[in-house]
């Protein structure tokens, strides 16, 4: 049986401690040490919250490598959820941290964990959200990689605070991103393997196109970048663009966190008791700051009652 943790043991235990926290939530994610620590947790954010997606193949990965290495340069630690697909015969990622992250184990200001998606249609898996909260008070930078991207794989929305969409080369990535509403998900888009110089650039011009046409209002632009993580270009000025947005958000951002955490708590509810469990729950919201996991135990008290 894995041992309870509290928050002050956590904060201090390093990567063995977030793993043993990981291990908890998994294994008790209803027993009320878990409860308190996730709420413990979630009242005290400190990072940034990054989601990636994008089509597989193109290039998230090395991406991500990428981008590790840029945040650290910035002596900014950083923790990374990386959605696999599932193994049918185990129900475990598939692909795992070590194989497609390659990140020194002795730097204790990188944490990398690799999680199977399972039966979640939406890219995430369903401990996501859990472990997302760990990290996000923990580190400076939490980033979130799904396994795909399409009209029913958007939930990187549901728990990141910036999206990067990525779209690759001559692959016709750009014309998918304009047939399947995924306009709507992101908040920069990145054209990966930039190398390629003539498609990359005729990729972002489709790109800001199909933008261009999106009948979403917003105040915020976005932005469409050139990058190759191979040669090592476009990747600070992808991680100078992902802090003009968390600047953007402002204290916008704790209300955006606070919608979350509400559907958090009505898709939890819904996956737990059913659609006719989440009516009989009636309406679910949050006070500002307060706990969903808190709000679940109370809920599920009452339905299970």
């Amino acid at each position: 049986m894995t041992a309870s943790l509290s928050f002050a043991a956590l904060r201090t235990g390093g990567k063995a401690a977030l793993a043993r926290a990981l291990a908890m939530i998994e294994a008790r994610p209803d027993a009320p040490e878990t409860i308190d620590l996730l709420s413990a947790a979630y009242a005290e954010p400190q990072a940034h919250v990054v989601g990636i997606t994008g089509p597989p193949g193109v290039g998230k990965s090395t991406l991500i490598n990428a981008l590790i290495a840029g945040w650290r340069q910035r002596n900014r630690r950083v923790a990374v959820i990386a959605v696999d697909p599932s193994s049918r015969r185990s129900g475990g990622a598939l692909l795992g941290d070590r194989t497609r992250l390659t990140t020194d184990p002795e730097d204790t200001g990188i944490f990398v964990r690799s999680m199977a998606a399972r039966d979640r249609l939406g890219g995430l898996a369903g401990l996501t959200v859990g472990a997302m909260v760990l990290m996000r008070a923990l580190y400076d930078v939490v980033l979130i990689e799904t396994v795909g991207v399409g009209q029913s794989e958007t939930d990187v929305v549901r728990v990141a605070d910036t999206v990067l969409f990525c779209v690759q080369p001559g692959s016709g990535d750009s014309l998918q991103f304009m047939k399947a509403g995924i306009a709507e998900i992101p908040h920069i888009v990145l054209v990966t393997k930039a190398d390629m110089d003539r498609e990359a650039r005729r990729a972002r011009a489709d790109v800001e196109g199909a933008l261009s046409l999106a009948s979403e209002e917003s105040d915020w632009l976005i932005p469409v970048l050139l990058v190759s993580s191979q040669r090592g270009e476009g990747v600070d000025q992808v991680i100078d663009t992902i802090d003009q947005h968390a600047a953007h958000l402002g204290p916008q951002r704790a209300s955006v966190r606070q919608a979350q955490a509400e559907d958090w708590l009505a898709e939890f509810v819904r996956e737990r008791f059913g659609r006719e469990g989440l009516k009989r729950a009636g309406t679910l919201t949050l006070a500002a700051g307060s706990s969903p996991f808190s709000a679940l135990a109370e809920v599920a008290g009452r339905l299970q009652g």
